[in-house]
């Protein structure tokens, strides 16, 4: 029986925390343009996952009765 290697679990923002830590001199220009870009998205994505979230709030305080704070 050969041990296969336990699957490495990463944690909730553990990517995130790698990639601002990243040195940025080792990066072309083309590549930090890139970056910039996937980076502008994700900030697009995570600002469209907050509305949804407010949303969602707004609708169940209205539901409950909770007035916002």
């Amino acid at each position: 029986m050969v041990d296969e290697p336990a699957e490495v679990r990463i944690g909730r923002g553990q990517r995130l925390a790698e990639a601002i830590r990243e040195d940025l001199e080792l990066f072309g220009v083309d590549e930090l343009e890139e970056r910039v870009r996937a980076l502008e998205g994700e900030i697009a994505r995570v600002r469209a996952q907050i509305d949804r979230k407010r949303a969602g709030r707004a609708a169940a305080d209205a539901l409950f009765g909770k007035t916002p704070d």
